[in-house]
């Protein structure tokens, strides 16, 4: 079976994450221009004016405040260094050989095993960890999703995560701005022809219903990608990757508890997903496996 070397496995989903975002930002622009030619070109520029204010609020605020909303949403407590004294350990040894700031450290409460981390920047980070993580990992399994969580970090995946969020809020403003003004007889096929008007009047509801749907589908592409990657930098970190094999295998075979405390829109932060449904926010945990065992 042929090797996968680490290095290789973070550059090539970084470039497919690279590639997926612009997918969105394609669509961004085909949506504005199909609006522009089957309605009045100056009411698009207002669309494209309120889309944008409403996105750097959005990013501005999530873009400081995202390890605090992601804390605060699941209803983590900090955990003390006397209390957790391997925990902290275990992600003091990992800081070392990543070069990386200790992030601060918080425990959710939970049966489950599963782990997120948050953070605009590595100086601004934390790491959240669910009690049942910590009960049933040895040290070793833990030291792995650590290592995996101090990846996403690294990595500024918050950071682009956030980006892309924000990108496909704004299809969805505009999506929605352009259906709503055609309740109010906007439209005229931009003064041209009414029949080309009207065939990009068509064109552009249909896009504007169908785009949203195909961004999303594309942020939990970038989403799953993001964890290959962070599963390739636990590796790096630890240079022993069954210690994160064995940990995916036991969240795998787990009988997990409904999270009624999780929002949906800190899913994607969770190394398995909360909901344990693995087809939207993260890859089936039997791919991850397969493609650390051969690393």
């Amino acid at each position: 079976m042929e090797r996968i070397d680490f290095r290789d496995q973070i550059s090539r989903n970084k470039w497919k994450s690279f590639f997926l975002m612009i997918i969105i930002f394609i669509v961004i622009i085909v949506l504005g221009y199909v609006i522009t030619m089957a309605t009045d070109p100056g009411l698009f520029f207002i669309i494209m004016i309120v889309a944008t204010i409403i996105s750097i609020l959005y990013i501005w605020i999530s873009y400081y405040n995202s390890h605090k909303i992601a804390i605060a949403s699941v209803g983590a407590k900090e955990a003390k260094d006397s209390e957790y004294r391997e925990y902290h350990n275990l992600v003091e040894g990992l800081t070392l050989a990543s070069g990386l700031p200790k992030p601060k450290l918080y425990i959710m409460k939970s049966k489950n095993i599963n782990a997120f981390a948050s953070g605009r920047d590595p100086e601004h980070a934390v790491i959240c960890v669910t009690e049942g993580a910590l009960e049933k990992l040895d040290k070793r399994e833990l030291e792995g999703v650590l290592a995996h969580e101090l990846g996403h970090i690294a990595t500024y995946d918050i950071r682009f995560m956030t980006l892309v969020a924000v990108m496909v809020g704004m299809v969805s403003i505009i999506s929605q701005l352009f259906l709503r003004s055609l309740w109010f007889g906007a439209g005229g096929g931009g003064g041209k022809d009414n029949r080309a008007g009207a065939i990009f009047m068509i064109i552009g509801i249909v896009l504007a219903i169908l785009a949203p749907i195909v961004v999303f589908f594309v942020q939990m592409a970038i989403s799953r990608k993001r964890e290959f990657s962070a599963d390739a930098s636990a590796v790096k970190f630890t240079r022993y990757p069954n210690g994160l094999i064995s940990a995916l295998k036991k969240i795998q075979s787990e009988n997990p508890e409904p999270e009624k405390k999780v929002n949906k829109a800190i899913a994607p932060l969770f190394i398995s997903n909360p909901f344990k449904n693995a087809g939207r926010t993260h890859p089936p945990l039997s791919d991850r496996i397969k493609v650390l065992e051969r690393m």
